[in-house]
C-alpha cells in the first residue's frame, strides 16, 4: 500500500527550523504521523535536498553529525522513491506540460510515482491538481 502524502523538503527543514513554532509544531505532526503510521512518504531526491539545505544553507545548520543522525532516524525511513532515468523522463515531461523548474518536477514526478494523492510543499500552488495529485500548503 502506498502513502497518501508525499513530504517536500521545506516540511522536514521547518521541522528542525524552531524559528518559526507554527510551521515547526505543523511540520512535527505530518513528520510524526509519516514515521508511526506510514501516512506519507518522501524520495531521495528529497533527503538530498534537505541534507544540502541543513548542512549548507539553513538559518539553524546541523553539524554532520547531526544531518546524518536525522537522515538516519527521519528520512531514510520515509524514503519509498530513488532517482531512475525513467523518473527524470517524467519530470522533463511534467516540466514541459507544467511549466515548473525541473526540480520541482522532479518531486511532482517521485509523488505520482510513490502513488500519492496529496504533495505537502508551500513551493506550488495550493489546491493545483496535477494528474492524479493535489498539491497541498500544511503551513496555510
Amino acid at each position: 500500500m502506498s502513502a497518501d502524502a508525499f513530504i517536500d523538503t521545506n516540511v522536514f527543514v521547518y521541522h528542525l527550523d524552531s524559528s518559526d513554532p507554527v510551521k515547526q509544531a505543523v511540520a512535527e505532526r505530518i513528520v510524526r504521523d509519516a514515521l508511526l503510521n506510514g501516512t506519507a512518504c518522501t524520495s531521495a531526491q528529497v533527503a538530498q535536498e534537505c541534507m544540502n539545505t541543513v548542512l549548507r544553507k539553513a538559518q539553524v545548520k546541523l553539524s554532520p553529525v547531526q544531518a546524518s543522525r536525522y537522515l538516519e532516524v527521519v528520512l531514510a525511513p520515509l524514503v519509498q522513491v530513488n532517482g531512475t532515468v525513467a523518473l527524470v523522463h517524467q519530470a522533463v515531461a511534467i516540466q514541459q506540460r507544467w511549466g515548473f523548474g525541473f526540480y520541482d518536477a522532479l518531486v511532482v514526478a517521485g509523488a505520482l510515482a510513490a502513488g500519492c494523492r496529496r504533495l505537502l510543499t508551500e513551493d506550488l500552488q495550493h489546491g493545483q491538481r496535477i494528474e492524479t495529485l493535489t498539491v497541498e500548503n500544511p503551513f496555510v
